[in-house]
């Protein structure tokens, strides 16, 4: 991003919400925000219209919810980076979110300073997830599915993490167990450069856009 500041759209459908966002984020030097949206429609039309850095989404909203919203603007040429807004009461919906290419999520009661460090982690590409957050999201994504369902899901989770080195598959287990990159490092004794080269890897030839959608499919192949 060099000197430029981080360009941020809200998107929520409570007023107050949007504003205090808007109060913290404009308070800093290098964020500032170039739109706001009170639903998932207004959304879409939002970020075409600013081409934002960051989007900090709302899951659930009247009308067209966060999740297609997300999945929309995802599928735009040079989309911005999502980050997701809960109160944890939606935990399937932000799962749904991840799954579509969500970056990471913030909860609503989060302090200031920690909302700020979630977005520009994510206007860097990064992953904005605290390991205990990953977990209890995993533990979210594994409620009562049909045999068949989970056969399927199965399969296709093994077939892809088959493709997977050796090495992979155990940086691939670590990540589903919620740790961070040093975590990581430590367990199977490689650096972190290692850690981070490994997961790149791993994006690449699963078709997947985070460590969360990683996890999940170790999650999916062990059911």
């Amino acid at each position: 991003m060099g000197t430029e500041r981080v360009r941020v759209v809200v998107v929520d459908d409570e007023h107050l919400v949007r504003m205090a966002l808007r109060l913290i984020v404009d308070g800093e030097d290098d964020l500032v925000v170039v739109g706001e949206a009170a639903d998932g429609d207004t959304a879409i039309t939002v970020v075409k219209e600013h081409r934002p850095d960051v989007v900090l989404m709302d899951v659930r909203m009247p009308g067209r919810d966060g999740l297609s919203a997300t999945e929309e603007i995802l599928a735009l040429p040079e989309p911005p980076r999502v980050l997701v807004l809960t109160t944890f009461d939606s935990d399937e919906m932000v799962l749904g979110a991840l799954r579509v290419g969500a970056l990471g999520f913030v909860l609503k009661d989060t302090p200031p300073t920690r909302i700020l460090d979630a977005v520009r982690t994510v206007a860097a590409g990064e992953p904005a997830l605290s390991p205990a957050a990953t977990a209890r999201l995993i533990a979210a994504a594994t409620g009562p599915r049909s045999s068949d369902a989970r056969r399927t899901s199965r399969d296709t989770a093994r077939g892809l993490l088959a493709t997977l080195t050796g090495r992979e598959r155990q940086t691939a287990h670590a990540i589903a167990d919620g740790l961070a990159n040093t975590d990581v490092a430590r367990r199977l004794d490689i650096t972190v450069a290692t850690v981070k080269a490994h997961t790149s890897n791993m994006l690449a030839k699963l078709g997947v856009e985070n460590r969360v959608q990683i996890a999940l499919l170790v999650r999916d192949a062990e059911e």
